[in-house]
């Protein structure tokens, strides 16, 4: 792959990212504002809940500034609060991914909402909860519209992508990844869940894939959705980041079980010459979890999703992580935050290669 994403990490600063004392943090987004600070949109929910599944239940989109891509990043306001169990998104919100399109910030994200009681602060909160299970089957995609990248910011009273009946996506849709086209157009990968069939047993959802939608512009219709997934059954991947490269797409999502790249939760290559249909890299790592701080010590990380890269002048400068301690994933983590790696150019470096 011509990216070399790789080998173009640099170690990561110690100050670097975003953290928030007592927060969960997660799902880190990134551009440069009109004001020439870079603005992070992430997702966070207070360490008096599990960190899973809390986000499921609590999570809130928030903004963040910096001087520099790198950071440290620090809290500039809530993007998206809680706004009533009776909207679509009216319980969480998650998963942002910020855009320009024309004259408009456009911020896409996942939504859920449930009709219980709120939940009460240090409740043993666990995955079989009824709030936990209805409210990831209300997981939908949706976009909220800003005239500034500071806001305010205009959300809809609908989802641009509900599930189908019938299809793969009928369960639940969540972890946009969206490209920008030339002419305005927007193709959108998504991830996916569909119900099992009868008699149900054991968890009532199946594993995770991913799809397409397009639409002419950025509100939508998203019409033009992907019957099959997009890959095969043996390959499970999370958290696409998707590109354009001249006449090609590119992707890095996070390997699921390891059996892509050759590390478990690493990073993926794929690439599509129409958007539809993907071929896989096998054998090599976009990224792996083990990464090198600044002052020399390596650290494999727990988590390593929501991969997400920051182009200037067309070309990567710095890949953000969420990221967790531990060594078991979620199970074990005492702390998360939004991770910055800066890459071996930027508009004021020298490229090393």
């Amino acid at each position: 792959m011509e990216i070399q994403l790789k080998e173009r990490m640099l170690p990561v600063p110690l100050q670097g990212g975003f953290r928030m004392k007592d927060f969960w943090v997660w799902c880190g987004s990134v551009a440069k504002g009109e004001d020439g600070r870079y603005h992070m949109f992430a997702s966070r929910w207070p360490k008096a809940f599990p960190m899973h599944p809390g986000w499921l239940l609590v999570s809130e989109v928030v903004r963040a500034v910096s001087d520099t891509p790198e950071g440290p990043y620090r809290w500039a306001g809530t993007v998206l609060p809680a706004r009533g169990p009776q909207y679509w998104d009216g319980r969480m919100t998650h998963n942002p991914h910020i855009t320009r399109q024309g004259d408009k910030w456009v911020l896409y994200y996942t939504g859920s909402t449930h009709p219980f009681a709120d939940l009460t602060l240090g409740e043993d909160l666990r995955p079989e909860d009824p709030r936990v299970i209805v409210a990831r089957a209300n997981k939908r995609v949706g976009i909220a519209v800003a005239d500034h990248i500071t806001g305010p910011w205009k959300r809809f009273p609908a989802p641009v992508l509900p599930v189908r009946p019938g299809h793969g996506d009928n369960m639940l849709t969540s972890n946009p990844a969206p490209c920008v086209e030339p002419d305005g157009s927007v193709l959108l990968l998504y991830k996916s869940r569909a119900y099992k069939q009868p008699p149900y047993s054991g968890l009532l959802h199946g594993a995770m894939k991913l799809h397409t939608a397009r639409a002419l512009r950025y509100d939508g219709p998203y019409t033009e959705r992907s019957e099959e997934a997009l890959f095969d059954r043996d390959v499970e991947l999370e958290d696409p980041f998707l590109w354009r490269d001249g006449a090609m797409y590119r992707m890095i999502a996070k390997d699921m079980h390891g059996n892509v790249c050759g590390e478990k939760y690493g990073g993926v290559y794929a690439w599509s010459e129409d958007g539809d249909h993907w071929q896989l890299v096998r054998g090599e790592q976009a990224y792996s979890r083990r990464i090198l701080w600044e002052d020399g010590r390596t650290e494999l990380m727990g988590n390593m999703e929501r991969p997400f890269l920051l182009f200037e002048e067309g070309k990567p400068i710095c890949l953000f992580f969420a990221v967790s301690n531990g060594t078991d994933s979620f199970r074990d983590a005492t702390d998360t935050w939004n991770m910055a790696v800066p890459l071996r150019y930027t508009a004021d470096r020298q490229d090393l290669q």
